[in-house]
């Protein structure tokens, strides 16, 4: 298992990822690659918004990519918190592949993210899920997340928080 970058090496890899999430709300939506005209187009707009241009806060994606090179899950790491992100989004957004779920990728992806922040210098890290996702809640507690206080959306729809303490 390993992180690896966004780029043209993994675009048919990304490509399935995205047909095999099918039309749900992509998460991370940084990796949703409707509306560009090219998978380049893609990269050259991630990395616009990778360096916090125009409505984005600074953040750095990967692909976890098994020993066969297939991505297996994403992540999002945003280097600080907007009001937005500290009520719904948190410092990570992740997601396994459909096709690959319940099998750890998850557990592993966040653990790898929680590294990254380490030498991002984000002691305190905040991870988000809605209150319908249990297996990603027992997956950021796996992580050492203590929740914190739900926030709803306008719409009712009830997000939990957690915090992990990510210092030495």
């Amino acid at each position: 298992m390993r992180l690896v970058r966004p780029s043209i090496e993994w675009q048919m890899e990304h490509e399935s990822y995205v047909e095999e999430w099918g039309t749900d709300r992509m998460t991370p939506s940084s990796f949703h690659l409707g509306g560009y005209k090219s998978y380049e187009a893609y990269l050259a707009s991630l990395h616009k918004r990778e360096r916090g241009e125009g409505k984005w806060l600074p953040s750095t994606n990967y692909m976890l990519v098994d020993d066969q090179d297939v991505v297996v899950a994403l992540v999002d790491i945003r280097h600080a918190l907007n009001r937005h992100l500290l009520n719904v989004g948190g410092h990570i957004g992740y997601s396994t592949r459909p096709s690959k779920r319940g099998k750890g990728y998850a557990t592993i992806v966040l653990a790898e993210a929680l590294k990254k922040c380490k030498a991002l210098q984000i002691d305190r890290v905040l991870v988000t899920c809605n209150l319908s996702n249990t297996a990603s809640a027992r997956v950021i507690e796996k992580n050492g997340g203590v929740e914190a206080e739900h926030y709803v959306e306008s719409d009712g729809n009830v997000v939990r928080r957690f915090w992990i303490d990510n210092g030495e």
